[in-house]
């Protein structure tokens, strides 16, 4: 098992205090980590991409990568109870099963020296994002993420709709809670975002369909053959 923390990450002025605070939380609590980051050489940011980027870092399929997005704070124990269940389980663990956006007001007590857990904040219900753990092994069976959604939006839930269908199984939730820090938030419209979701909209018609979904995951899996004769870029 590799101590390997990825977080994908292409700077912006609103999100640098949330990023520097997901580095300091992990030389705070998990020393022993090594935190590297990771961007690709698209021209707008591939959150797709960049994780299935991450997972390619593996020297071993077997081997075990934290994937944490760069404004998204876990709780050590859970993240330890994940990691040491990911080589054997066959699953992407999920780190928590509540997730907290603190937005601004929850944010700016985080900021002001209150606890995580005392600040402000907004239940996601459903949420799928913020922190995977899994093994490059058990990305690869049911196809990683799609890098055909570009820019913002979906790509979270289409991987958790092909992990069910394709695993057979949700996840793996582990009891504990994530705080997701607030920043200026992304645009959510435009060609692509239509785009995405009509993607979207695909995945939502195979999930009750097994060949239906793998043929889907196909496609993608395609997409980002094509997109591996370009390399990815490290952030500082």
């Amino acid at each position: 098992m590799t101590n390997l923390v990825v977080i994908p990450w292409r700077p912006a002025p609103s999100r640098i205090p949330a990023f520097e605070r997901v580095l300091a939380w992990y030389r705070a609590e998990l020393p022993e980590f090594r935190v590297e980051t990771i961007d690709s050489d698209d021209d707008v940011f591939v959150l797709a991409r960049t994780r299935n980027l991450a997972v390619a870092r593996l020297a071993d399929p077997g081997d075990v990568v934290v994937i944490n997005d760069a404004d998204t704070l876990p709780e050590a124990g859970p993240m330890r109870d994940a990691i040491a269940a990911a080589p054997r389980s066959g699953r992407v663990h999920l780190p928590y099963t509540t997730y907290r956006w603190l937005g601004p007001e929850g944010t700016a007590e985080l900021e002001a020296g209150s606890a995580a857990a005392d600040c402000s904040h907004v239940l996601v219900h459903g949420a799928c994002s913020g922190v995977y753990v899994t093994t490059g092994r058990t990305w690869a069976a049911h196809g990683g993420q799609d890098e055909r959604f570009r820019g913002w939006g979906f790509e979270d839930s289409a991987w958790r709709l092909a992990h069910e269908a394709i695993l057979g199984v949700p996840p793996q939730r582990h009891e504990g809670t994530v705080y997701a820090l607030s920043h200026v938030p992304e645009t959510r419209a435009g060609d692509q975002y239509d785009r995405n979701a009509a993607l979207m909209e695909r995945y939502r018609e195979a999930a009750g369909d097994l060949d239906e979904m793998a043929a889907l995951v196909a496609e993608g899996v395609a997409v980002r053959a094509s997109n591996a004769t370009s390399g990815p870029g490290l952030a500082a």
